[in-house]
């Protein structure tokens, strides 16, 4: 809209602007002279002609085989009923649709309906490219009689049968058929697929995709251009939004009588509406904070919140004011008792995968669609250590800068069966489940991060990432675990007295808002389309980096507002899952050991073996379960044995014997 001086606002003013500005391109118009209006049914109509062309936006399939009956030929086009946007993926899921639908309702007829196919004397076409809105039926006959029938009426009974307001209108002869005929013409031969027998009988989505009209016109001419229709944008919007509206309002509607059909509407039903509409309301929005659904359409680069479009491009200072206050929070670690900047950059590689973690679905989906590796995009996240180490509030923080609010799930709630439920019911931003402890991560979580096939047969693509918080009692973690899952270890905290008086988290919280992440997602949107057609390639050797890309956009925010810390880096997939990092506890376990303890070891040089003595069966298997494959580990009671030379490279320690010993 644009502002007057008079403070008032003209909705018309940018309808005119832009109109102005296309030079509005020219439209095919008729000029009709209207003689009269005579009532006839609809066989009147239709009687007395050899053949009919017609182009219909949808149609009654028992009906179009009943008029179709009344002519020695016929070639009709299908208009695209529900393609909006005019994708590939429209046009192939309409004509899949379509024939079903003609499939389904030919039965007794459909032997000689494709007979008629067969012979030539009925053509089918699907309209494919510009969208077809128009109705018409072009009649004539050997005698050189024609007739046109166009207006609002669709080939289908209710149209035809004056149950529903129509406006058809009728023009006989020559010039009126020629005109209207060249355009029928020019549809079928540059934008529309025929539906040929083989097609009614088995194209479908799946097995037999390459039998669809678009399929085998693509076998023709080898390559077709399809244009997509972004103008449009709009208006599916508009037809999405009505339509889930109406299905909202559905139950709540009053029962068509049996008898008549006929719905009565009161103003006591609208009362009572309203009534039952407001505490809906008020139970989705409950519902929301419990089960938000954030879903990223990567083909629109659209965001919705709770069905609500998220504005994508935020206001500069609101990004600064975001990364300031992440920078805040961040450097609030400092303060904690241990190993701080590990725990920075470990906090920092979470915090990558958690941003990243709503486009994991959709590159699984596609991983598995195409035969790709599906592991470097992980849809767990582990993270744990001693108490008192912020993991709870670090993660709350995350979801704040994401979603705008904190929801988390308890640990005793935490099922295969639970947690697949609510994978049904939260989409995009992670489910967190906080303070679990070893027995019900033993029971329930390991399961459950073993079997990573959820979603893949259903192709669901919003899906959102399952983070687990855990204290130190967490501690072995198998190697099918490790591969499957981004693991955050802690190793630094709080005093009691500290975390009582510390009020970073509670002030960073307060103020930080969704800006920094919706910044973050404009910029993924423009990368992740490309990453997936990575995906669809049998050339790479690697499966694309979606956590480097990630990492490379995080990077660039904070830079165009900040000094950057030295936690905040690029990261790849390397800094995840490399045997180093997974194996990192086992690492510093054995280096502290021959540092303090070396009297642990046997060094066997001839049989190239390394032994060390754990002091304990669980911390034998706590570290064996970190050790890569070329290692060799195995264990014996108390101890592992390795290959000592792969145990030198992989621990940097030469493992030399001392006379000292």
């Amino acid at each position: 809209m644009k502002k007057e001086n008079n403070n008032t606002f003209s909705i018309f003013d940018s309808v005119l602007e832009e109109v102005t500005a296309d030079a509005s391109p020219k439209i095919d118009v008729v000029n009709l002279t209207f003689e009269s209006a005579v009532s006839m049914n609809w066989t009147e109509l239709f009687s007395g002609f050899d053949s009919i062309c017609a182009i219909t936006f949808s149609s009654g399939v028992g009906f179009m085989y009943k008029l179709l009956d009344m002519f020695e030929t016929a070639e009709v086009i299908f208009g695209c009923e529900d393609v909006m946007s005019n994708t590939v993926q429209e046009i192939m899921a309409y004509q899949n649709r379509l024939i079903e639908r003609m499939r389904d309702e030919l039965s007794d007829k459909k032997q000689a309906m494709l007979a008629r196919i067969d012979s030539g004397e009925v053509r089918f076409y699907v309209s494919r490219g510009k969208i077809s809105h128009e109705k018409m039926y072009l009649l004539s006959s050997r005698d050189g009689r024609k007739r046109v029938i166009t207006g609002s009426a669709n080939m289908s009974y209710n149209a035809f049968s004056g149950t529903q307001r129509e406006n058809i209108c009728c023009i006989d002869g020559e010039r009126a058929y020629d005109w209207y005929y060249e355009s029928f013409c020019r549809l079928k031969s540059e934008s529309s697929d025929e539906i040929t027998h083989k097609a009614i009988e088995i194209a479908d989505i799946s097995e037999n995709i390459e039998e669809l009209p678009i399929s085998q016109t693509i076998k023709v001419n080898k390559v077709i251009e399809i244009v997509p229709d972004r103008d449009n944008d709009e208006n599916v919007e508009f037809s999405l939004d009505t339509r889930n509206l109406a299905n909202r309002l559905t139950p709540l509607m009053p029962k068509a009588d049996r008898k008549t059909g006929r719905i009565l509407v009161s103003s006591d039903m609208i009362t009572k509406l309203r009534r039952q509409l407001r505490d809906d309301e008020i139970k989705k929005k409950e519902q929301e904070s419990v089960y938000p659904r954030l879903v990223i359409d990567t083909d629109t680069a659209k965001v919705t919140l709770n069905d609500s479009l998220l504005d994508l491009n935020p206001p500069e200072n609101e990004v600064a004011r975001d990364v300031r206050l992440f920078i805040r929070y961040m450097d609030g670690y400092s303060q904690f008792h241990g190993n701080f900047t590990d725990m920075q950059q470990r906090y920092f590689e979470f915090a990558n995968w958690f941003f990243c973690s709503p486009f994991m679905a959709k590159m699984r989906d596609m991983a598995a669609r195409f035969d790709q590796n599906r592991l470097p995009y992980p849809v767990f996240g582990l993270i744990y250590g001693q108490s008192k180490a912020g993991k709870t509030s670090f993660l709350e923080t995350l979801l704040k800068m994401m979603i705008g609010q904190k929801p988390k799930i308890p640990a005793q709630e935490f099922t295969r069966s639970s947690i697949e439920g609510l994978k049904h019911k939260v989409e995009g931003c992670p489910i967190i489940v906080d303070d679990m402890v070893n027995t019900r991560f033993n029971q329930h979580a390991i399961e459950t991060i073993k079997t990573e096939d959820f979603g893949i047969s259903e192709h669901l693509i919003h899906y959102p990432a399952v983070v687990i918080s855990a204290n130190e009692d967490v501690k072995a973690v198998s190697p099918e675990i490790i591969r499957r899952t981004v693991i955050c270890r802690v190793e630094a905290g709080l005093t009691n007295t500290e975390v009582m008086t510390n009020n970073v988290v509670r002030s960073v919280q307060k103020e930080i808002g969704t800006a920094f992440y919706r910044e973050y997602l404009r910029r993924m949107l423009e990368i992740v389309p490309n990453l997936v057609e990575q995906l669809k390639s049998d050339d790479s050797d690697r499966s694309p980096d979606i956590l480097k890309e990630s990492s490379d956009v995080i990077y660039d925010i904070i830079a165009e507002h900040s000094e950057i810390p030295a936690y905040v880096r690029h990261l790849t997939l390397e800094n995840y899952f490399s045997e180093k990092v997974t194996g990192k506890y086992a690492i510093k376990t054995i280096q502290n050991a021959w540092r303090t303890s070396p009297k642990t070891f046997t060094v066997d040089e001839r049989r190239n073996e390394l032994r060390y003595d754990a002091g304990a069966t669980y911390e034998a298997d706590r570290i064996i379960k970190e050790l890569p494959e070329n290692l060799e580990a195995a264990k014996s009671r108390d101890s592992i044995i390795m290959n000592l030379n792969e145990a030198r490279e992989f621990f940097g320690v030469k493992f030399k014997k001392s006379w000292l010993w």
